[in-house]
C-alpha cells in the first residue's frame, strides 16, 4: 500500500530550467547579496565615523533612515519577487510603502522628540496644578457616620 498522494501537484517538476537560466538566478541573488552588503557596510562605517559629531546626529539619522527603506525595498523587489510584477503594480506597492512607513518613521520620531523636550515642562505642570489645588478639608465628624471618631462620640452623649 503506497502512502503517497496524488492530488498534491508538484510545481517545481513543471520548471524546465537549465543549467544557465540557474547561474543567471544565482548570480542575481549574488549582486544583490553584494549591493545590500555594501549599504550595510556604508551604513555602519557611516556610525563609526561620524556618530559623535553633534552637527551630524540629524543627517545620519535621516541618512540611516533612507538607506534602511532603500535596502527593505530591495529586499521586497529582489527577493520577494516583486521585480517579476508589471510596472504599474510595482510602482503602486513601492510607493505607498515609502509613504506609509515614512509616515510611521515620521511619527515615531516627533513623538520621541516630544517627549525628551517636553518631559520636564509637563512634569513642572503637574506639580503646579497640585499645588495650586487646595487640599481636601479634614471633617469633624459632621455627617461622617463612618468614622471611628464619630461613633465614639455618639455613644458617649
Amino acid at each position: 500500500m503506497s502512502h503517497e498522494r496524488d492530488d498534491v501537484y508538484e510545481y517545481s517538476l513543471d520548471t524546465h530550467h537549465d543549467e544557465a537560466t540557474g547561474k543567471e538566478v544565482r548570480k542575481k541573488i549574488y549582486v544583490v547579496l553584494i549591493l545590500l552588503s555594501i549599504v550595510t557596510a556604508v551604513e555602519v562605517g557611516l556610525g563609526f565615523k561620524f556618530s559623535r559629531v553633534e552637527s551630524l546626529k540629524e543627517t545620519l539619522k535621516w541618512l540611516f533612515i533612507a538607506l534602511t527603506l532603500v535596502k527593505a525595498g530591495g529586499i521586497v523587489y529582489y527577493f520577494m519577487h516583486l521585480g517579476d510584477e508589471r510596472k504599474n503594480f510595482r510602482y503602486i506597492i513601492l510607493s505607498s510603502y515609502f509613504v506609509l512607513i515614512g509616515y510611521l518613521i515620521w511619527i515615531c520620531l516627533t513623538e520621541a522628540t516630544y517627549n525628551s523636550e517636553n518631559k520636564a515642562g509637563i512634569e513642572i505642570s503637574y506639580k503646579e496644578l497640585n499645588a495650586s489645588t487646595p487640599a481636601p478639608v479634614a471633617s469633624e465628624g459632621h455627617g461622617d457616620t463612618h468614622s471611628s471618631e464619630s461613633h465614639g462620640a455618639e455613644e458617649h452623649h
